[in-house]
């Protein structure tokens, strides 16, 4: 009967320690699969939003990481089957841990080193949703990515698609947090 209780114990602080090491990707703005608020919509395109990027929060990276990348993507964008870029953010330090609501916005409050992408809107920072008035709502994936390399080199004319292949093929992991918006 002990060895039953031991072993019961050892197995529930294995579960625990392994559910603890999840790398995780959270916001206060919206649950995963929640709505994502006015705030954060886009700007222009007939939407009338703040166009500010939610704050982020993220744990349990994985052994080795030296630095992040953010990548915000529509996959039910009506462009043919690309979805659409809405946020590239690399190059943040793994010191780093979150990053607060507006991080960006007119190049501001980025963690030192921090690089902003060039997205589909055609300039870099962050691009709230906007998705056609009467479509379902789209999805937004919020995709966090643990590198294996402090620095990614992008080439000044690379599209937003060759900087996350640049971005995944550095990646020790990732993780996502998806909202959705409608109108």
């Amino acid at each position: 009967m002990a060895l039953k209780r031991l072993l019961l114990s050892a197995a529930l602080v294995v579960g625990s320690a392994v559910g603890a090491w999840a790398f995780e990707l959270k916001s206060p703005a919206f649950s995963n699969g929640g709505t994502i608020a006015e705030k954060h919509v886009y700007q222009g395109f007939g939407c009338a939003g703040g166009n500010l990027s939610p704050a982020l929060s993220w744990s349990d990276p994985p052994a080795g990481t030296k630095s992040f990348a953010i990548m915000v993507h529509d996959p039910d964008a009506p462009t043919g089957g690309a979805g659409f870029w809405h946020w590239i953010i690399y190059n943040i330090p793994a010191s780093v841990t979150g990053l607060p609501e507006g991080v960006g916005k007119n190049g501001k409050g980025l963690p030192q080193g921090a690089v902003e992408w060039t997205t589909d809107f055609g300039k870099p920072g962050y691009g709230g949703p906007c998705p056609p008035k009467g479509d379902k709502p789209h999805r937004y994936r919020f995709t966090i990515y643990a590198l294996k390399t402090e620095k990614l080199e992008i080439a000044p004319n690379a599209t937003a698609s060759l900087a996350g292949f640049l971005i995944n093929a550095n990646a020790l992991d990732n993780t996502t947090l998806t909202g959705v918006f409608g109108r």
